[in-house]
């Protein structure tokens, strides 16, 4: 396992710094730009969860998209800001990143449009059956049922 000390050029082949540990000596270009980022996103990510599921709390999908993204946001994020701290390898660091922001994308993406698009035609004849429905004037009006007699009391 090699490490580089500060002021070292960078004599390794590109693929050895892969297999060194993701710090501010091995990586000053990186490593705070990552962890702090990492610590920003994580908050941002909390912030709009919880504005975005009080908006939408009456649509399911849309909040099964929000948490499969605020769960893999999570951990994503949480991942990178502790393989900063115990000094992971920098491909477990690539590996966490892009996994994580990759299965945001596919959530986002590829996942949920499919299911929004059904939501949206299943509220669309919701809001004509309504309409439809309140356009005749006697759909307003109770009508006064048979009467049955019965006993008396």
């Amino acid at each position: 396992m090699a490490t580089i000390r500060q002021g070292d050029t960078l004599t390794l082949l590109p693929w050895e710094y892969f297999w060194i540990g993701f710090n501010r000596i091995n990586f000053p270009d990186l490593f705070d730009q990552i962890w702090m980022s990492s610590g920003v996103l994580l908050i941002v990510l909390i912030v709009l969860y919880v504005l975005r599921t009080r908006a939408l709390h009456r649509h399911r999908h849309y909040l099964d998209m929000w948490e499969w993204i605020f769960w893999s946001g999570l951990i994503t994020y949480f991942l990178l800001v502790v393989g900063s701290i115990f000094q992971f390898d920098f491909a477990v660091i690539l590996v966490i990143l892009f996994t994580g922001l990759g299965v945001m994308a596919w959530a986002r993406f590829r996942k949920f449009p499919p299911l929004f698009e059904a939501y949206e035609h299943q509220l669309a004849r919701q809001r004509y059956l309504a309409r439809a429905r309140s356009s005749r004037p006697e759909a307003t009006i109770r009508t006064k049922g048979v009467r049955r007699r019965g006993k008396k009391r």
